[in-house]
C-alpha cells in the first residue's frame, strides 16, 4: 500500500547505525533531543549494542527499530552474527566475521542461515527488554536475492512490526521492484539517501534541502548515518570515505541545524512516527 498525490507531505528522517559505535550513539542520542532525526535503528550485533539499548528502554518516546545487519564493510573493526558462528558458517569469513560486501553474502550464504541470524538479531532486541517500532536493513542486504526478501517480508508477519520498502532501495541493491513488491506491501512513497557524489563534491547538504524544498505529497524517509568525526569514528572508517566519519559529521550538522527546522515548517511538512503509522 502507499500514500496517494493527494496526501499530506509526511516524512521521517532517520538514522542508521546505532551500536555501530560510541560516537554513532552520542551523535544520534544528540540528534533526537535537540535535532530533527524522529527515528533510528539499532544493530544487535555490535559492540556498542547495550549503550544504545539502555538509552531505548530509558526513552521510549523515541521510534527505533531493529537495523538487520549481515555485512561488515570496515577494514579493521569487525563484528559477527549474533548466533553461535558454527551455526552460521556462510554468513562469515575465516575469522568469523561478516562478509564486506553484499556480493560476498550473495555467493557464500545459505538461505537458511540467513533465516536463522535474522530471528536471532530480532529476537535478542525483544531479550534485551526493547519494542521496537519497525525492522530495517544495513546496506539493505536483505535485498540480495528474492528469497532473502522474502525472509525479510515473513519477519514484518512473525512479529507484526513494520519494515521499510522502498522502490529505489531495491533497485540499489539489484531487485526488480514490480517483481518483488505486491500491491498489500506497505511502501515509502520517496526515499532520500545520499550518495558518494554529493559527499565528494561537497553537496551533501544541498541534496538534502533540494528534497525537503521539493518533497512530494505522501509517505518519505531520509536516512541519514550521524556521528562525529573524531578518533573513534575516523579509526573505524579508514581508507572508507563512503559513509566515512566526515560524511557522519556533516549528517550531523546539518540535521541539528535550525535551516532544516525552517525548511521543514516553510514546506508544511509533516514529521511523522513509525507509531503513528502502526
Amino acid at each position: 500500500m502507499s500514500f496517494g498525490a493527494q496526501e499530506p507531505k509526511l516524512l521521517i528522517i532517520h538514522a542508521d547505525d546505532a551500536g555501530l559505535s560510541h560516537s554513532q550513539n552520542r551523535a544520534i542520542i544528540e540528534s533526537l533531543r535537540n535535532g530533527l532525526v524522529n527515528s533510528y535503528s539499532i544493530m544487535t550485533p555490535c559492540p556498542c549494542f547495550e549503550e544504545i539499548g539502555d538509552f531505548a528502554k530509558s526513552n521510549p518516546q523515541y521510534d527505533y527499530g531493529i537495523h538487520l545487519t549481515l555485512t561488515c564493510e570496515w577494514e579493521n573493526y569487525k563484528f559477527g552474527p549474533v548466533s553461535p558462528v558454527e551455526s552460521v558458517k556462510s554468513l562469515v569469513n575465516e575469522d568469523g566475521d561478516f562478509y564486506k560486501t553484499r556480493n560476498e553474502l550473495k555467493t557464500f550464504a545459505d538461505i537458511k542461515e540467513i533465516k536463522k541470524e535474522l530471528n536471532a538479531q530480532v529476537q535478542k532486541a525483544f531479550d534485551y527488554g526493547l519494542n521496537p517500532t519497525h525492522i530495517d536493513s544495513h546496506m539493505y542486504s536483505v535485498g540480495i536475492n528474492k528469497e532473502c526478501f522474502n525472509l525479510y517480508k515473513e519477519l514484518e508477519k512473525v512479529y507484526n512490526i513494520p519494515i521499510l520498502i522502498n522502490n529505489e532501495l531495491l533497485e540499489m541493491v539489484g531487485l526488480n521492484a514490480k517483481e518483488n513488491i505486491n500491491k498489500n506491501d506497505f511502501v515509502f512513497d520517496n526515499i532520500c539517501i545520499a550518495n558518494y557524489k554529493h559527499f565528494s563534491n561537497n553537496r551533501l547538504k544541498d541534496y538534502y534541502l533540494d528534497f525537503i524544498e521539493n518533497i512530494k505529497s505522501g509517505l518519505n524517509i531520509i536516512l541519514i548515518h550521524p556521528a562525529f568525526n573524531d578518533p573513534e569514528m575516523k579509526a573505524i572508517t579508514i581508507n572508507h570515505p563512503n559513509f566515512g566519519s566526515e560524511w557522519r559529521q556533516i549528517d550531523f550538522e546539518i540535521f541539528t541545524s535550525q535551516e532544516i527546522k525552517s525548511k521543514i515548517e516553510k514546506n508544511n511538512i509533516q514529521l511523522i512516527s513509525w507509531k503513528e503509522l502502526q
